[in-house]
């Protein structure tokens, strides 16, 4: 069995428990939520319904938080490094 998100699995029964209220099926539901949906309040269609100027905010966020961690690490290194020489 293929490995599936818990939340893929959650937004799945509650398309099915909804679809078989409307008598309909959870997949025939599904499409037409994706169809219909605006992308700003789309829980159903995932990355597609980031914007592309969010994209390029979230990969200058991810850029930013990896400088930090190598910040960090270099300073970690270095503090390491002033106590020793203070010891010695």
């Amino acid at each position: 069995m293929p490995n599936i998100a818990p939340t893929t699995i959650r937004k799945w029964e509650a398309l099915a428990s909804i679809a078989t209220k409307i008598g309909c099926t959870a997949e025939k539901l599904r499409r037409w939520c994706l169809e219909e949906a605006s992308p700003e309040h789309s829980w159903l269609a995932g990355t597609a319904a980031v914007a592309a100027d969010e994209k390029v905010r979230i990969k200058a966020l991810e850029r930013e938080v990896k400088e930090l961690c190598r910040a960090n690490e270099i300073l970690r290194k270095t503090s390491a490094y002033v106590e020793m020489a203070e010891r010695a």
